[in-house]
């Protein structure tokens, strides 16, 4: 269980780090370099097989740094995040049964939505916080913004091919906490290891708000 809400992960930073790390070697130094350069919020996605191994390290090595899990697919991703010591979930879409299985963690989630009805069937479970994904793809921010009206009670990390140039375009939504990006960890920055670089990136994400 956590005493963090759903809602509350919208606002612990203006941008929630995507991270994907290949080697579990990765996943330490650059959940410290984001803290050091202010973003105490890491999104590890499920994308490759070190993941888990890589939340279970952060987790224990960087307790300050809130660590979550990303391309969250199927109940039993959910499970196993979880166990690894993730301490949020986020989906790229969400279904009833991914719906359940995640609340079923006792851990704050994000659902993936990319669509009116899709936002309004997560609603209707009660869930109010939600990804926007894939944000530019979907519409941007534009489209984004015209949900204000018709769906008031939603919140949104809008994610997937914002820039630090784009960011405040999102956060400037009246329906939008924080947004998701990748920018901050390019795949060239950890494979070198220039954790530096990572912490300047963070730095200049944390001044957007």
């Amino acid at each position: 269980m956590s005493d963090l809400s759903s809602t509350d992960l919208l606002d612990l930073s203006p941008v929630i780090p995507v991270v994907v790390v290949d080697t579990v070697d990765q996943a330490v130094p650059v959940a410290r370099a984001l803290a050091d350069g202010g973003v105490p919020v890491v999104e590890l996605t499920l994308r490759t097989p070190v993941a888990l191994d890589a939340i279970r390290a952060i987790a224990t090595e960087v307790p300050e740094v809130m660590i979550g899990a990303g391309t969250v697919t199927s109940p039993a991703l959910a499970k196993q995040a979880a166990e690894a010591g993730a301490r949020f979930l986020v989906s790229p879409g969400a279904t009833p049964t991914l719906l359940a299985a995640m609340r079923d963690t006792g851990l704050p989630f994000l659902p993936g939505t990319a669509t009116v009805s899709e936002a309004i069937a997560v609603l209707e479970t009660g869930h109010t916080a939600m990804k926007f994904f894939p944000a530019e793809a979907s519409g941007g921010a534009k489209y984004l913004g015209s949900l204000t009206t018709v769906l008031p009670d939603a919140r949104f990390c809008p994610t997937g091919g914002i820039t630090l140039a784009g960011a405040p375009g999102y956060l400037g939504l009246a329906n939008v906490g924080c947004v998701g990006g990748s920018w901050l960890t390019p795949a060239d920055a950890l494979a070198s290891g220039d954790w530096d670089r990572v912490t300047a990136l963070a730095a200049a994400t944390a001044a957007l708000r």
